[in-house]
């Protein structure tokens, strides 16, 4: 019997999370390279959930199979994964941050090249590509998707360089924003990150095989050993001939972003030396510090709020009790119930431990607040199982202002915090307290003194919207429509 399914979004509260950006994986040199990129975007789905992709080289060919959906049921097919032949093979797990969601934007982007083939799998967004690709266009370039990724490929393709690595550095000299790179050609694989490194990519080793992901944890799951991060600036060209690597850019202060130590990164994950896990729980901590309450126990928004919400009991010595309880069953399908029943949604994710806390005085520790839907059905929650008090405190400073390096953010009307101060989210919410970390002190949990304003060492223009490169699209954005107001008025 067949059950008619329809589509719903991994989080039941409205997606009322900063979506993460897109995770890429990158093999050189394995027999059967297209089923160990498989194993590490697994690793890598909580990245993008929304579609995946695997381009691989057999010395002769190209082997591509995009499809939407997550790795497994797409990539778990002998069929699929034994039509991806050969030893290099790159993939792709992806969000749409710059167009839409379909098949036609889903990554390895692949193109003929006058020097051979070339893909492209893309982690970031190029917050210059709708200027890029006017010109682009006007000169003669046919776009076949609405990915920023294709720009890449087309100044690849017009530059006036001769050689490959020349034509890449020649590209990326004049794209703006924030990219991590692995590129497929008939030659071997590139891998590169922008000049402030503001997308992770790591590199590994697993015997004579060199590896690229962006998280280690997908080293982890494939065995292979953790080597280095790319460098902000590096492009690293993996050969039969070694390893190369080359930095073409001028140096700067880097800016990876800060918000995979609060929630993007997985918690086993290491980013930037530190233990994702242990700089969570430092966070947590630092958080009962400045913002202190009295209850009876500490309880995370299940998962993201779990490492906090440990170092936040610790540092508090109050309990830590698991009062939300998350099913791990729910996926992006699901039987369709009657619209008379779909408010409780909500209930397929999460319940609340109704015995712990009748009756009892709680803190509840999450990572962020960004619409506040979120936050409003869970302290709801918690009120109908009987808490006498909820008060929530969140593992990092409001989030104000919308981002253009490769997250899909609300628009910034949208954020609560930026529409609200405090005390109205609080209300908002229902809850009995609300409290931020402050940006000091997220930077305090990653063991520096505080953010530095002259030279702040991460990007953080989500809390603080000093963002670390032009926004030509969205200046020309803001321009337009003041031209329209103007014209209006």
């Amino acid at each position: 019997m067949r059950h008619m399914v329809a589509t719903i979004t991994t989080n039941p509260f409205d997606d009322d999370k900063l979506r993460e950006e897109c995770g890429i994986f990158g093999v050189f040199n394995t027999e059967g390279a297209a089923a160990m990129v498989a194993l590490g975007l697994h690793a890598l789905q909580h990245r993008g959930q929304e579609a995946a992709g695997i381009t691989s080289f057999d010395g002769e060919e190209f082997h591509t199979h995009r499809a939407m959906g997550h790795v497994a049921g797409n990539f778990d097919r002998e069929d699929v994964i034994g039509a991806l032949r050969g030893q290099v093979a790159a993939g792709h797990v992806r969000y749409s941050t710059t167009g839409e969601t379909s098949l036609r934007n889903v990554q390895p982007l692949f193109a003929e090249l006058s020097t051979g083939g070339f893909a492209v799998a893309h982690n970031g967004n190029i917050s210059n590509a709708t200027y890029l690709r006017r010109g682009l266009v006007g000169r003669g370039s046919i776009f076949q998707s609405t990915s920023d990724t294709e720009v890449i490929i087309h100044l690849v393709a017009t530059s006036g360089q001769r050689a490959l690595l020349d034509r890449l550095i020649d590209a990326l000299r004049q794209v703006e924003g924030a990219y991590s790179l692995i590129c497929v050609t008939s030659e071997g694989m590139i891998a590169c990150r922008d000049p402030l490194g503001i997308r992770p990519l790591v590199m590994g080793k697993l015997g004579d095989s060199t590896i690229f992901a962006s998280e280690t944890v997908a080293l982890d799951i494939v065995g292979a050993e953790f080597v280095r991060s790319v460098e902000p600036g590096e492009i690293i060209i993996v050969s039969d001939e070694g390893i190369r690597s080359h930095k073409p850019f001028m140096r700067t202060q880097s800016r990876a972003c800060i918000f995979e130590h609060v929630y993007f990164s997985r918690p086993d994950s290491i980013v930037d030396g530190n233990s994702v896990y242990s700089v969570r729980k430092a966070i947590g901590a630092q958080l009962a510090r400045e913002n202190p309450v009295d209850v009876d126990y500490v309880i995370p928004v299940p998962d993201s709020g779990t490492p906090a919400a440990i170092g936040y009991a610790e540092a508090s010595g109050i309990p830590f009790e698991l009062g939300i309880i998350r099913s791990h069953y729910v996926g992006r399908t699901f039987i369709q119930p009657g619209d008379g029943v779909r408010h409780l949604g909500v209930k397929l994710k999460h319940n609340a431990n109704r015995n712990l806390v009748a009756g009892k005085k709680i803190v509840l520790i999450d990572d962020s607040i960004v619409r506040g839907t979120t936050s409003l059905k869970i302290v709801q929650m918690m009120r109908e199982a009987g808490a006498a008090e909820v008060h929530m405190r969140i593992a990092s400073p409001p989030t104000m202002h919308s981002c253009y390096y490769g997250v899909d953010t609300p628009e910034r009307e949208k954020l609560l915090a930026h529409r609200l101060n405090i005390e109205e989210m609080r209300e908002f919410i229902h809850a009995d307290s609300l409290a931020f970390l402050t940006i000091d002190g997220l930077y305090r949990a990653l063991g520096e003194s505080g953010r530095d304003p002259s030279r702040p060492t991460h990007c953080d223009a989500c809390f603080t919207g000093e963002y670390p490169t032009s926004l030509t699209d969205q200046d020309e954005i803001m321009a337009a429509g003041q031209l329209k107001l103007h014209a209006v008025g």
